[in-house]
């Protein structure tokens, strides 16, 4: 509601100086869903300039064309001057912008119909020029005007007609999903950083699976991720994977992705299986079964590719890396012993790898013994024995005699193996251990 208020008081100060001021776009078309917006968009015949004179802390983050940032109590209200878009040179940017006293002609230029409508912020009253209210009531994604032109505007609307069809469980009118099939090759021409965000919100708004089925069948997967495409109709073993082919695997499992999760294990998620494709092996007789060897390292390849590709973070891309390449050790994790188990439950952001084989498990043969018993071990497991204080130092290894280098590491780790094993517990006892174990190599 606070960012209701200043709105509201960033448009009374507008009018007050004899400017129209109006609700847009996104935040009309929530609050007509009976959703909070998170933000809201104001639309003026006010110029910039007018409007940084009324609000001389705004921000004018696009005043070519029209958008000024203004701050208020914290909270940053995007003003924007009604105009008319002519041409589109680079497909996102209009080549020249003409501003106008109109709200009709203003909302012509805008994407979606749902995402056209204006409203009078005083009495609550909608502006509907393009019919976005009826076809929220149809539960209709349509362009405004020609869907062609719209999307040769700017490309990137293609990823979001997809992204808000599965989001609202609305359907994709005919004609807006048409042009988005024939127009879906240019999508190419979109910056990698704005795909990657389209994606990242397709992934965590709560209709992943939807939005995945959406780009495949209007061609924008093949484009935009083809990596995930070519999972379709990649067979799987069927006693470990009844469900499918690693397409309707993956599909399943960002299904039941958790409301809101981190981007990183949604990422994962899509990910994990990414190496199955290209080393698909069929059975070479009979007894044997389709096999996937090191599809984990070339999973964790690929996967480097694709975060790499689309300007992922970093610590995003390590995370998502480590997420593939630890998926298949689950099955393993009864029979590690304890100082394996262990060192693996101290994954940074070992939550994610948990979820992650639970999915993995709901979504193929759904046991969930291995997941039951990391979590048994994880309630049971006091956390100073999951990560001990150190016994000894780098110090004690020198008064010991030993010289820094490679063997430092080798002792350090043979320490912290006996103790996460139980075998000592002093630095008394790993001293011991380490002049039974290494001192005898060291002086021969």
């Amino acid at each position: 509601m606070e960012a209701r208020k200043i709105a509201e008081q960033v448009c009374a100060r507008l009018r007050n100086a004899g400017h129209q001021a109006l609700f847009n776009g996104g935040c009309v078309r929530d609050i007509i869903m009976g959703q909070s917006p998170s933000d809201y968009d104001v639309s003026t015949d006010a110029y910039p300039e007018q409007v940084q004179q009324l609000f001389p802390e705004s921000i004018p983050v696009g005043a070519q064309f029209g958008v000024v940032i203004v701050v208020e109590g914290g909270v940053q209200v995007e003003v924007a001057t009604f105009r008319s878009d002519i041409g589109s040179a680079d497909g996102r940017h209009p080549e020249r912008v003409e501003f106008t006293r109109s709200p009709e002609e203003d909302v012509q230029r805008r994407d979606f119909t749902i995402n056209g409508l204006l409203m009078d912020p005083v009495d609550g009253r909608i502006l509907d020029f393009v019919g976005g209210h009826a076809d929220i009531r149809a539960k209709i994604i349509r362009a405004i005007g020609e869907p062609e032109r719209r999307f040769k505007e700017d490309k990137l609307r293609m990823l979001r007609a997809v992204r808000f069809a599965a989001r609202f469980h609305y359907a994709i009118e005919a004609h807006t999903f048409g042009a988005i099939r024939k127009l879906a090759t240019e999508i190419r021409q979109v910056s990698q950083e704005r795909i990657r965000d389209e994606l990242s919100k397709m992934l965590t708004e709560g209709a992943a699976r939807r939005a995945f089925e959406l780009l495949d069948e209007s061609g924008l997967l093949r484009e935009v991720l083809p990596e995930i495409s070519r999972m379709k109709g990649v067979a799987q073993p069927p006693q470990f994977h009844p469900e499918g082919d690693v397409w309707t695997h993956t599909l399943l499992m960002i299904e039941k992705l958790p409301p809101q999760p981190p981007r990183t294990l949604a990422w994962g998620v899509l990910l994990h299986d990414v190496g199955k494709p290209p080393t698909y092996r069929p059975p070479s007789g009979p007894g044997d079964r389709i096999r996937f060897d090191e599809h984990v390292k070339v999973g964790m390849c690929i996967s480097d590719e694709i975060c790499r590709r689309l300007r992922l973070s970093n610590e995003d891309t390590e995370q998502i890396i480590a997420l593939v390449e630890n998926h298949m050790r689950f099955k393993d994790v009864p029979g590690m012993r304890d100082s394996t188990r262990k060192r693996f439950v101290r994954l940074p952001h070992f939550d994610q790898h948990l979820e992650l084989h639970r999915l993995d498990c709901l979504s193929s043969h759904g046991n969930l013994a291995t997941y039951n018993f990391v979590r048994n071990f994880l309630a049971e497991t006091p956390p100073e024995a999951v990560r001990p204080a150190r016994l000894v130092s780098g110090e004690d290894l020198k008064n010991l005699g030993f010289r820094p280098g490679p063997l430092f590491k080798d002792i350090l780790t043979t320490v912290e193996d006996a103790q996460l094993e139980g075998k000592v517990a002093t630095p008394e006892e790993a001293l011991e251990l380490i002049r039974s174990r290494f001192l005898p190599t060291r002086n021969s």
